[in-house]
């Protein structure tokens, strides 16, 4: 009998041992399949989202050539329009409404400050924040500037701002990535703050004139002052500039991640937008996802901000969307700078 038991138990592990290995190689001949396999999609989308991060570029590297890599990124590309703003057609009045997405903009209380529209698609959720007195919108900026960056929620409180969204990038500085070195041109309250190379995602100003009107363009830091740009990042890419959008390929080349953006429509009204991401079901967005919502809500000039993990949007001092870090931990991290709105 014990001999039976005995080759019985020896038959039990042997199985074991069989299904492990087969599953073990089925996992790493899907993964492999997806890889290196004959459809392309999962392929660019890795290397398109791997190489638009700043930390986790390996994950394109560690599997792919840099001529594959710079194969993929020239399919996936955007151009943008080459004009700046012309801040003349931003009219401050509201027509009759032309479809349903401009009646959730312009149905509100005369009195409110900003709406909350809450988005749903297949492969993101997304806030988006329609504000009514564009000159109520300020740059906050982290108080310890070059050397650590803040929480949005801790900038936000700190100037008692109704509610904020994040700004433009910053350079990982010894790998520290602590958002205390802003890329590219910073203007807050009509002074440079900080101006340090520039921006590498396409774009460039991205801020409000002395009128409260949403200017796009490609200037240095002394020319935005001189047309009177009083807050403002340089970042990219731009998605909309005087109606017209940019041309994209692909998924844009900056792949999928969670996202923020900003836009005004023609007759003023300000629309931030943030995209989350990073989780089962709700990858993030691309460039044609922002550009279709800013569209639909018919902003008439948008531009792309700092996405990823930075990605968030504070309202009366609480974090609204659910940023995720790429650990799969729901957590923001500290930034440079953001756009804020005042009481």
């Amino acid at each position: 009998m014990k001999k039976y038991r005995s080759k019985f138990h020896k038959n039990i592990k042997k199985r074991i041992i069989i299904s492990i290995i087969l599953i073990l190689s089925l996992f790493i001949g899907s993964g492999l399949f997806l890889l290196y396999g004959p459809y392309p999609n999962f392929r660019e989308w890795l290397i398109t989202t791997a190489m638009s991060t700043m930390n986790h570029q390996y994950l394109a590297t560690l599997f792919y050539s840099d001529e594959t890599i710079e194969e993929v990124l020239k399919k996936h590309s955007i151009i943008e329009p080459e004009e700046d703003t012309d801040t003349s057609l931003i009219k401050d009045d509201s027509n009759n409404y032309i479809d349903e997405y401009d009646k959730e903009i312009l149905d509100r209380d005369k009195d409110d400050l900003y709406k909350l529209i809450k988005i749903k698609e297949k492969s993101y959720e997304a806030y988006l924040v329609a504000i009514y007195d564009s000159s109520k919108i300020r740059l906050v900026y982290s108080k310890y500037l070059g050397s650590s960056g803040e929480y949005l929620v801790d900038m936000a409180k700190r100037e008692n701002a109704i509610l904020a969204i994040n700004g433009g990038g910053f350079i990982d500085i010894n790998g520290q990535s602590n958002g205390g070195q802003p890329l590219g041109t910073v203007i807050a309250d009509s002074k440079i703050i900080s101006d340090y190379g520039n921006s590498n995602y396409g774009g460039g100003i991205i801020g409000f004139t002395n009128d409260d009107k949403l200017f796009l363009g490609r200037l240095t830091a002394q020319e935005a002052l001189d047309m009177g740009i009083r807050d403002a990042v340089e970042f990219g890419p731009f998605l909309i500039v005087n109606g017209v959008s940019s041309f994209i390929n692909g998924n844009g080349g900056y792949g999928v991640h969670p996202r923020t953006a900003i836009g005004q429509r023609k007759d003023g009204i300000v629309l931030f937008l943030v995209v989350d991401g990073r989780r089962l079901g709700v990858m993030g967005a691309d460039m044609n996802d922002l550009t279709e919502i800013m569209l639909r809500y018919h902003a008439y000039n948008a531009a792309n901000l700092d996405g990823g993990n930075s990605s968030v949007l504070v309202i009366d001092n609480k974090i609204v969307n659910h940023p995720i870090n790429w650990d799969n931990l729901e957590a923001t991290r500290p930034i440079s700078n953001g756009f804020t709105l005042e009481k």
